[in-house]
């Protein structure tokens, strides 16, 4: 076997490959072999006549066939290594020539991992942000403890800003209806700035009973292009107005809430937003890295793996708004993105993460970086345990496609592992992280 090869691009090249006589007589015999083996010749059992008789017994031109299909398959892994690229998709072979049993030619075009180049690993510039909650912070987690153990009493006076309504209204755009502009018995805490700007303040001074119509103008930076800066009426029914009754914050509330005192509950928030906001940070950073060793790197991304991320991330947003019951165009238009601006966008992103894996593979190669069965077998039974009611889910972790990408998953979050290690982050990876507590589950 003989090859040759001309390079396309950074990622895609065409390979010519020459087959000698010896290359087809392996293809042959194994065609013949193939061919017989449910053969059934008279004064034989099925498939146990000699090979001498039975290859008479064969279409030649069958065998032919047959043999240069397995010539070209079983060569097609060979020609690349011997021309040391990985591929990555084959998109078309072309049988330029075939002489049976002398000699074949044939051209085959595909995707390559492009030549990457790592660069320095340990001396990264990324920083971990600051975990410490501000007094804000805290004071929004007491805001909503204090919110959580507040009473509503029914009220029989105007709507103020603090007290809730319960309202039904029909939002209007040159008198039709826009879609998510419709509610019955929505709950709304006046002031509490869930609605664009003069909603709620044109609900206050109304009372239970009211039905009246409010003129609002959408904010020009609004989402929704089809609303933004546009004027709309809302017609609205104030059904009930409740006052609130926080309750003082306070060691009595405290206690309500399983705390000795309030700066016990304090000192359980402090934690727990710290310990959120430090695995947020570790997240961060461990992007950061990954993103800053590409930037130090000479890579490019092939396309059909821009494609295939591509299209993961569109199948993703999809679900996401089928489940908010959205179509994808329904989509764009809630983001105000046209198809093409998103294509954009998405393709930029893309290509970030293609990239990203490119680099860690080569890193974890070079390093020496695997996952044993034995750790992906841990793996398999804890995602078992999570999602031990369907059986959908269960089912899926047998096949071996999914093993596979567990494998590659775990390989790579091991890789990043070591990145942060070799940066000097492996004391923030092994800092103790405290769970959520009663108080801030309250608050939720």
């Amino acid at each position: 076997m003989k090859t040759t090869m001309k390079k396309i691009s950074d990622t895609k090249v065409e390979i010519n490959v020459t087959l000698d006589a010896n290359d087809l007589q392996v293809a042959r015999d194994f065609a013949i072999t193939q061919l017989t083996a449910n053969l059934k010749v008279q004064g034989f059992r099925q498939g146990k006549a000699p090979r001498s008789i039975a290859e008479k017994q064969l279409d030649p031109n069958a065998i032919s066939e047959r043999a240069l299909d397995h010539a070209v398959r079983s060569t097609m892994g060979d020609a690349f290594k011997a021309e040391k690229v990985e591929p990555i998709a084959i998109e078309h072979v072309n049988v330029m020539k075939y002489v049976p049993d002398e000699t074949a030619e044939y051209q085959m075009t595909a995707e390559i991992l492009p030549a990457i180049k790592l660069g320095d690993f340990k001396k990264l510039k990324a920083k971990m942000d600051k975990t410490e909650p501000t007094e804000a912070d805290i004071q929004d987690v007491l805001d909503n403890i204090v919110n959580a153990y507040a009473e509503k009493v029914v009220a029989k006076k105007p709507a103020a800003l603090g007290d809730e309504v319960i309202i039904d209204f029909v939002g209007k755009k040159d008198g039709e209806a826009f879609p998510g502009g419709t509610a019955s018995d929505h709950h709304l805490l006046l002031g509490s700035g869930q609605f664009i700007p003069g909603f709620e303040e044109g609900i206050v001074g109304h009372a239970a009973g009211d039905k009246f119509d409010l003129e609002i103008t959408f904010p020009k930076e609004y989402p929704e292009k089809s609303l933004a800066g546009q004027p709309t009426v809302f017609e609205i029914l104030v059904k009930q107005v409740n006052e609130v009754k926080k309750p003082q914050l306070d060691d009595e509330l405290a206690k309500k809430a399983h705390f000795d005192s309030l700066k016990d509950l304090k000192t359980d928030i402090k934690q727990n937003l710290e310990a959120q906001n430090r695995h947020v940070a570790v997240e961060r950073y461990r992007d950061d890295l990954v993103k800053e060793l590409v930037k130090k790197s000479k890579v490019d991304a092939p396309e059909i793996l821009i494609g295939d991320q591509l299209q993961f991330i569109r199948e993703d947003i999809v679900r996401n708004a089928a489940s908010h019951g959205m179509s994808f165009e329904q989509y764009l238009e809630r983001v105000g993105q046209t198809v093409e601006e998103w294509e954009k966008q998405a393709r930029e992103l893309a290509a970030e993460r293609v990239k990203a894996s490119l680099v860690l593979q080569i890193l974890a190669r070079e390093q020496g970086i695997t996952s044993s069965d034995e750790e992906v077998e841990a793996k398999i039974a804890e995602l078992k345990d999570v999602y031990k009611n369907s059986k959908e889910a269960i089912k899926n972790l047998t096949k071996p496609e999914v093993r596979q990408d567990i494998k590659n998953r775990y390989t790579i979050d091991k890789t990043i592992d070591f990145l942060v290690e070799a940066n000097g982050g492996d004391a923030i990876m092994n800092a103790p992280v405290e769970p959520k507590t009663k108080a801030t589950k309250k608050a939720k």
